[in-house]
């Protein structure tokens, strides 16, 4: 993806500091739209997402049911697990960015699951403790809600492109 930094509001006007970043991130997102790569990137994502979905709530039910962990280290344990999975499956295959560096990746990709984490339990808590949706349906959109988070984080700070 190109940078369309130069399209923002020029500095100095009313739109400074915070706001011309944000402009400029919103003009190469809204740009980024156009390249049908970006949305083959996308699918890969919401595929790799499923596989960490699937293996969060296997490794969750073995701790809980198989060793009798409580359930908050279960998910604890679950979502490092998963993460794991995402990050080695991201870097390899949704993004092709074996080049960087693994470390530096790593963290980076824990980083931005955590704030999508923080923006799928925010969502949930609203579906379910203020709308009242039942909880597997409250979660099923909060993980949906929070994935342009998670790709746009990875896309343009993990893995840089």
């Amino acid at each position: 993806m190109e940078d369309y930094a130069d399209t923002a509001p020029a500095e100095g006007s009313a739109l400074s500091g915070a706001a011309h970043s944000s402009w400029g991130l919103i003009r190469r997102v809204g740009l980024g739209t156009r390249e049908p790569a970006n949305w083959v990137q996308l699918f890969k994502f919401g595929v790799v997402g499923a596989t960490g979905y699937l293996v969060n709530l296997v490794v969750f039910a073995a701790l809980v049911e198989g060793l009798d962990v409580h359930h908050i280290p279960a998910a604890v344990g679950a979502f490092v697990v998963a993460v794991t999975n995402n990050f080695l499956l991201n870097r390899h295959w949704t993004f092709d960015a074996r080049g960087g560096h693994a470390g530096e990746q790593a963290w980076r990709f824990f980083a931005v699951a955590i704030v999508g984490l923080g923006i799928n339990l925010i969502a949930l808590a609203i579906l379910v403790d203020v709308i009242g949706l039942p909880e597997l349906a409250g979660q099923a959109l909060a993980v949906a809600i929070a994935m342009p988070a998670n790709f746009l984080g990875n896309k343009l700070w993990t893995f840089g492109r």
